[in-house]
């Protein structure tokens, strides 16, 4: 077989419990997304409400748990109140961020009941590049008040007499970039986000707040910009954001399957920024992390038609379509959150739909599951429990981006209540399998109940309308064991999760 990797888990030895929050996702306006992704009135799927019942149930599959809104660079010049009460008057916006015209047909209130049939919790970004502290008072208001004023009395002249009970909130979106409408430095950031956080606790105490960190860790400013935002709003903020994308340049296979090794790194370097600032402010509190954005994203090939004259409505962008090595890199990142879940709370996929997504859709036709979308939905599925803390003893190799990278990465969670354990691991060695060894002593005559593979002897297959089902996983039978030791074949170029638990009495 060539290589071996060995890891050992042990109840003993735990990072965090597994937060559900860890799979969450993301819905932009951003070209087609919510229009002809989650909402398309007319669609055979849809109800009067115009939300796509073949992507309502595929959220459900994925196994979503929460879902940001509605933005991303779109909040940046969003005014919230254009996308409330009857449709027919509604008005039409041009939409700078992605060079569209927004038809405002779906709003605050449509998200919230998409958000309650997709069975996943609401989290609200707020303006914070052309607006400021009343507007978000204003929408805190709307949303989350009983009643009595009026913005409460006006959501329930639209038909939500129930407050929609928001409780996780952004404080704008990447607003160290030059290309947000609104850019700030990171005082000016830091101050409009104390103060907008001062006002919405007042409105209601028990919010959970997310500041903005830096887009990415290549930015210039960061770790300085995390420094001085929390410096003014450490105590009156729960979150600072974190934002990966990563994508195979110059047929550099190998950095990319390695990508995880970055996340990694961006998210001790964040840490160690958030455990500073609460040295410098003398606090007891403990600033966690949410990566709200995250995913494979081919930037350099990403069409964002900004050069045209005309404002279409829901343009084809970033549609990108993911193969089987998008699919291993997705879930090696999945491995990461996993692995830093003590500190990482939060984590959005982004986004959910067709752009950048791992579902798929047609205009009045079909939708489909990408290959991103397999890691993800078992992940959300069989990571239960405990988080486990694995040292992973493998061979390594070299990459011309990240330096040296084990071939074979992974995680286990272990839950008690079913006694099951799942160990989910990527082999990033191209053209060879890795014999991965673990041991289990400390669980005595668990045995292996299902080993899922994702693999392809073309890494290079998607899925797509006519071929849907091309990539998926498949279950394997290349695994051994004597009840303390389970030795499992993985695929080259592949992501495995392999399940274990003690053999059930005949």
């Amino acid at each position: 077989m060539g290589e071996t990797a060995s890891l050992t888990i042990d109840p003993g030895f735990h990072v965090a419990d597994v937060p559900p929050r860890l799979f969450g996702s993301f819905v932009e306006h951003l070209g087609r997304c919510v229009y002809t992704g989650i909402f398309e009135p007319g669609h055979e799927s849809s109800g009067e409400d115009g939300f796509r019942g073949d992507v309502l149930d595929l959220t459900r599959e994925l196994g979503v748990s929460v879902v940001r809104y509605p933005g991303g660079n779109f909040v940046s010049g969003y005014r919230w109140e254009d996308g409330i009460g009857p449709v027919q008057a509604r008005p039409q916006r041009l939409d700078l961020a992605w060079h569209s015209l927004e038809a405002n047909s779906f709003g605050v209130g449509e998200f919230v009941s998409w958000s309650q049939k997709a069975r996943v919790e609401p989290m609200m970004a707020i303006n914070l590049g052309t607006r400021g502290v009343q507007e978000a008072c204003d929408l805190l208001e709307y949303c989350n008040h009983p009643g009595g004023t009026y913005w409460s009395d006006l959501r329930a002249s639209h038909g939500h007499s129930k407050p929609f009970d928001v409780r996780l909130w952004c404080l704008g979106n990447e607003m160290d970039g030059p290309w947000q409408i609104g850019h700030k430095t990171a005082a000016e950031y830091g101050r409009l986000a104390a103060e907008t956080a001062r006002a919405m606790r007042m409105l209601d105490p028990d919010l959970e707040l997310v500041a903005c960190g830096s887009s990415h860790s290549s930015m210039p400013t960061f770790g300085a910009w995390e420094a001085t935002v929390l410096e003014e709003a450490y105590d009156l903020v729960d979150y600072i954001s974190l934002h990966s994308y990563y994508e195979e340049t110059n047929g550099d296979l190998g950095s990319f399957l390695a990508a995880a090794t970055d996340m990694e790194r961006s998210i001790d370097s964040v840490i160690a920024s958030a455990d500073h600032a609460a040295a410098r402010a003398r606090s007891r509190k403990r600033i966690d992390l949410s990566v709200e954005e995250w995913n494979v994203w081919y930037q350099s090939n990403a069409s964002v038609q900004k050069a045209q004259t005309d404002w279409p409505v829901a343009p084809r962008l970033i549609e990108d379509t993911y193969n089987v090595a998008d699919a291993v890199v997705v879930g090696s990142l999945l491995i990461t959150l996993l692995r830093h879940s003590d500190r990482v709370r939060v984590a959005c996929l982004a986004q959910l739909v067709n752009a950048i997504a791992p579902i798929r859709t047609e205009p009045g036709g079909a939708s489909w599951r990408q290959t991103i979308f397999y890691p993800f939905a078992y992940m959300a599925r069989f990571a239960r429990g405990r988080v486990l803390r694995v040292d992973v003893r493998a061979p390594v190799y070299e990459t011309k981006k990240y330096g040296d990278a084990p071939f074979v990465h992974a995680v286990a969670t272990y839950d008690e209540d079913t006694g099951e354990v799942a160990v989910f691991a990527v082999n990033r060695r191209q053209g060879e399998a890795v014999e991965l060894s673990i041991g289990h002593r400390a669980f005595p005559g668990y045995r292996v109940v299902e080993h899922l593979q994702l693999a392809d002897d073309d890494i290079r297959a998607v899925n797509t309308e006519a071929q849907p089902n091309r990539v998926r996983p498949t279950r394997s039978a290349g695994w051994e064991g004597d009840g303390k030791t389970t030795r499992v074949r993985l695929r080259p170029v592949s992501w495995n999760v392999i399940r274990l638990a003690l053999p059930t009495p005949e």
